[in-house]
């Protein structure tokens, strides 16, 4: 499947977000980036504001434009709200689920940890990365020595992140449960999903 391919630290200082993890460049230099950075003052007109954080959502699930709008589209004809719902789709794809679990260190390296058939939903193998986790969904690691050893180092590493309260891990077992749907305050605190809807609203 596609997916973005370019400069990370310098779309994360665009946005003035870390989009992709933290980095010391982007601690570094937290400004825009290019000659002018440091000192850009720029007054962005009410179409450049939500297509920025439409962009900014884009790229922290790591999705090209054809599929993020299809997203949006599925979560308008829902029932809810159109922000939240939008949001919880987006959360509950299966790489962003096991990023969030931990097993990898990024929603990219999730995606690749799914690709390469390494986690199972409900005893069955699931390669695609943008499926859809349900409440009650029993999701582990492939029961293979060397998918158990890179999950087992990526659980060691992102320790200090704390798992959502929607989703129960057994880290012992490789293991876990989706409890619920998550609650707006458990996802992405970055972004502003109403400017989004707002955005989409225009066409």
């Amino acid at each position: 499947m596609a997916r973005y391919t370019g400069p990370t630290t310098r779309l994360s200082r665009r946005f003035n977000t870390p989009l992709f993890g933290a980095t010391k460049a982007f601690e570094r230099r937290p400004y825009p980036p290019g000659q002018h950075g440091p000192k850009l003052r720029r007054k962005l007109s009410e179409y450049a504001v939500g297509l920025n954080e439409k962009q900014k959502l884009r790229y922290i699930y790591g999705l090209l434009e054809r599929q993020f709008r299809k997203t949006f589209e599925t979560a308008k004809r829902e029932r809810g709200v159109t922000g939240e719902r939008f949001l919880q789709l987006l959360e509950t794809r299966l790489d962003s689920t096991i990023y969030l679990l931990g097993f990898a260190k990024s929603r990219a390296a999730a995606r690749q940890l799914v690709g390469h058939g390494h986690i199972r939903v409900n005893g069955h193998k699931v390669d695609i990365s943008s499926y859809a986790v349900q409440v009650g969904d029993e999701i582990e690691v492939r029961n293979a020595a060397a998918s158990r050893q890179l999950v087992t180092k990526n659980l060691e590493e992102n320790r200090a992140r704390a798992v959502p309260g929607w989703l129960a891990l057994n880290a012992e077992a490789f293991k876990a449960v989706v409890n619920r749907l998550p609650t707006r305050e458990e996802m992405v605190p970055e972004v502003n999903e109403q400017l989004i809807v707002e955005f989409y609203s225009r066409f």
